[in-house]
């Protein structure tokens, strides 16, 4: 016991020693400045992409407030932000206090350490994104974080977030919001599966689960939506849309259905940050999609003077973009039913995916086994396309056999 005790001891003194070597080194004080300036980032942004999507709904729509609320109607977005702080903040009787209190936190954390590993800048032409500032040999990376199975992360923290919905639903004691929360999980599991398997194919090409490398691979040869033929690409955003609950996806808040959803028992502060969670996962998403298929911060260097700040410029080109397709998905498209919905899921975007990623897999054995491409690309393509009619065959069974019961129990 005493031996034990002694090596538990030796431990901590090696582990204060070196993080008080490293707060004296200035390492600790730069990795928490980095942090504090990515969270006023990511608030700013949010701020900008509420009126953002209000300005672009509004015009789209012609919807006359927030054009007129203020210059540029940015007054609006203002007066809504400051109403939450003064609204009551309620609690039902029926709730889990602790739990109800607690899930809103739940979907915010996640969403910002989503964000943590998003290289927003860099010099990726001949270096792995370092940047040197005004600190002479001090180099340093436009991102919080770099770990090894950085975008692994990505994929755990979105699937974290879900549980903040979860647990709001479920807590608010209201069957509304149970409703939501349910839909939240099932939409949860068959999106993921989606998402992940377009993510198989980034890794596959790159090698690598580092978001600087997966970067640096489309920076020495061509962005991802590219090479890998644009589906990944298109299955990662319809799957990242469902994923952020947004329309033509928000059943977990469809106000027809279930009047406000998994938060319809959230006021005030609470509720502001569920909204604030949405739109946070917006701007990661975005900044997840360029960094994966459109090659980060990647683009044309037109002056050498602080050449690798022309990285950051493009990155938050390309992320308006997407922000951009977000706000118009919202605009202009209609709510899906929750058939539809998981229809679109377990039946087009999962196998679409799968097949893909088999596709891909063949032609990157072809490469490195020597074989005649064009002939595995034919059988691949083949077996691909079999695979396809066998599944609609068996849905179409399914749907037959179906019909032909409730016609039997319904006359």
């Amino acid at each position: 016991m005493m031996l034990a005790q002694q090596e538990f001891l030796d431990e901590f003194d090696w582990f204060v020693s070196r993080w008080w070597t490293l707060w004296l080194s200035g390492d600790v004080l730069f990795l928490l400045g980095q942090v504090i300036f990515i969270f006023v980032f990511l608030l700013v942004s949010v701020m900008l992409m509420v009126w953002f999507e209000r300005k672009v709904v509004s015009d789209m729509q012609n919807r006359i407030g927030p054009n007129v609320a203020g210059p540029w109607g940015i007054m609006q977005t203002l007066a809504d932000g400051i109403k939450l702080f003064f609204k009551e903040d309620l609690t039902p009787d029926g709730a889990d206090r602790t739990v109800f209190k607690l899930a809103p936190y739940l979907s915010l954390i996640p969403a910002f350490l989503m964000f943590a590993i998003v290289p927003i800048g860099g010099d990726f032409s001949n270096a792995d994104g370092s940047v040197n500032f005004f600190w002479g040999d001090f180099d340093f990376r436009l991102q919080v974080v770099d770990p090894p199975m950085g975008v692994l992360l990505f994929l755990a923290m979105s699937g974290l977030g879900i549980y903040g919905v979860m647990l709001a639903g479920w807590a608010s004691g209201s069957k509304y919001p149970l409703f939501g929360s349910v839909r939240a999980s099932a939409q949860m599991v068959s999106y993921e599966a989606a998402l992940g398997l377009s993510l198989a194919a980034v890794f596959l090409t790159s090698g690598s689960l580092r978001t600087s490398e997966i970067v640096q691979s489309q920076v020495d040869g061509i962005w991802n939506v590219f090479g890998l033929g644009f589906f990944p690409f298109i299955i990662f955003l319809i799957a990242g849309t469902a994923e952020l609950n947004r329309p033509p996806f928000d059943l977990v808040e469809a106000e027809q259905e279930l009047v406000g959803g998994f938060h319809t028992e959230y006021s005030s502060l609470r509720f502001s940050l569920f909204f604030l969670a949405e739109f946070m996962n917006v701007v990661t998403m975005a900044g997840i999609i360029v960094t994966l298929f459109f090659g980060g911060p990647d683009g044309p260097i037109f002056t050498e003077t602080l050449g690798w700040a022309w990285g950051m410029l493009w990155f938050f080109l390309k992320t308006v973009v997407f922000l951009f397709i977000f706000v118009w998905f919202r605009a202009t498209l209609p709510r899906l039913r929750y058939d539809q919905l998981m229809d679109l899921g377990w039946k087009v975007l999962i196998p679409f995916a799968l097949g893909w990623f088999l596709l891909l897999s063949a032609i990157s054995v072809a490469d490195v086994e020597g074989w005649n491409i064009f002939v595995t690309i034919a059988i691949a393509i083949a077996v691909f396309m079999a695979g396809a009619m066998l599944l609609m065959a068996a849905i179409r069974t399914a749907r037959k056999s179906r019909l032909e019961s409730e016609i039997l129990e319904y006359g």
